[in-house]
């Protein structure tokens, strides 16, 4: 078996990586639409050692992926520019070195740097205690620190099409069995990638879910004078530090030293086809993310806003969900849970694009301006009842 070993600074620090050149995994396909690349390996040393990490390359664009983080982007780069964020941890981190289940709650913060993780799947927000103060549902879930398997790529040589598909499985005796089986699609020349995940519960009894994408911009994108878009329908803030900043809840500065986390709620408009699109863009126009999702699976937007020191993670999060990442006791009574039946399947969808030049931001800017100009937009000063817990 032939193995190369290269460096790739995607992060601060440079990350080996041992490639398989004979993987089944390691392909080059011609299409009518150019040659389309992929690459299979794994990381050696450190956190990482051991974390698989599959490439894929459409020429114009290159996609970072861990099947042993449940399926997650790591990094994304095209046209020269790095979409992704610097994380104070030196990811990617090995699942068996990140504490989900200790005691806090809180220990998923230690895996935490991917550009796109999910969580979920039986929760996906804040940790929850029993009454005894046992921890009951972790942090953002299991989801993203579980192995995917049945590895496998297919292609059509004809639209210059090509999917990994992995599926991760989150189960449990007497409780759960969760198959998530994930298709990242990317074409030949395209910048686009897109995220198609079916969940199947595959017990004889129905079952609940939540699922949440957390996808991460920082530098260079996120900058002082960056601006989130969205099509608004409804916005909220989290908490009362939140709403101190509703005034310019899609507004980012500088990194700033202590600077504590901003979240906001909302529910977003849409086309006809239930689909949407939100965006981060620079100040100057020229690069930025679009993110576009089916509102009819995933109703529920979250704004990330972590805008603190760069050496503490400079970045914010677009985050598409099933619902709003509170305690999961909270959510089940909002009846903001997904129930699934035995044997049926949920699906979800939402792909990325990355905006690589002024052209591509106006476009999208656009598109949002389109989805929301018959919208009556609810602009809540202060956290809305039923929404947030607690009040």
């Amino acid at each position: 078996m032939t193995e190369t070993t290269t460096h790739r600074s995607w992060n601060r620090r440079e990350a080996e990586i041992k490639w398989d050149d004979k993987s089944p995994l390691t392909i080059s396909v011609e299409t009518r639409e150019g040659v389309i690349e992929t690459r299979h390996g794994r990381f050696v040393g450190g956190a990482a050692d051991g974390v698989e990490v599959v490439e894929l390359d459409t020429g114009v664009m290159r996609v970072m992926v861990l099947p042993t983080r449940g399926m997650a982007i790591w990094k994304l780069e095209s046209e020269g520019v790095r979409f992704g964020w610097d994380s104070p941890i030196s990811g990617p981190v090995h699942p068996s070195l990140v504490p989900t289940f200790e005691p806090s709650g809180l220990g998923w913060l230690e895996g935490f740097d991917e550009l796109v993780v999910r969580c979920g799947l039986e929760s996906n927000g804040a940790p929850e205690h029993n009454e005894q103060g046992q921890l009951v549902y972790p942090l953002h879930g299991r989801i993203g620190n579980l192995a995917a398997d049945s590895l496998s790529i297919e292609y059509d040589e004809a639209s210059g099409r090509l999917e990994l598909i992995g599926e991760v499985i989150e189960a449990r005796l007497f409780f759960k069995r969760l198959r998530l089986k994930s298709r990242l699609r990317v074409h030949a020349g395209s910048h686009r990638v897109y995220v198609m995940d079916d969940v199947t519960n595959e017990l004889s009894t129905p079952s609940t879910m939540q699922l949440l994408y957390h996808i991460n911009i920082g530098l260079p994108v996120l900058e002082n004078g960056a601006v989130l878009e969205a099509p608004i329908e409804e916005l909220a803030p989290k908490n009362d530090l939140s709403a101190g900043e509703i005034g310019s809840w899609n507004q980012f500065g500088e990194p700033e030293v202590g600077y504590q986390e901003r979240v906001y709620f909302a529910k977003l408009c849409h086309d006809d086809s239930n689909e949407t699109t939100t965006m981060i863009r620079s100040k100057d126009r020229a690069r930025g993310m679009a993110v576009t999702y089916n509102v009819s699976k995933l109703p529920h937007f979250i704004l990330w806003k972590n805008t603190a020191a760069e050496s503490d993670g400079y970045v914010i999060g677009m985050e598409p969900a099933t619902n709003f990442p509170n305690r999961r006791s909270f959510e089940s009574e909002q009846d903001r849970v997904v129930t699934i039946e035995p044997g049926e399947t949920a699906s979800f969808r939402l792909s990325l694009l990355p905006l690589i030049n002024e052209k591509a931001v106006e476009k999208t800017s656009q598109r949002i301006k389109e989805l929301s100009e018959h919208a009556s937009v609810v602009i809540h000063e202060q956290p809305r009842q039923g929404w947030t817990e607690g009040l």
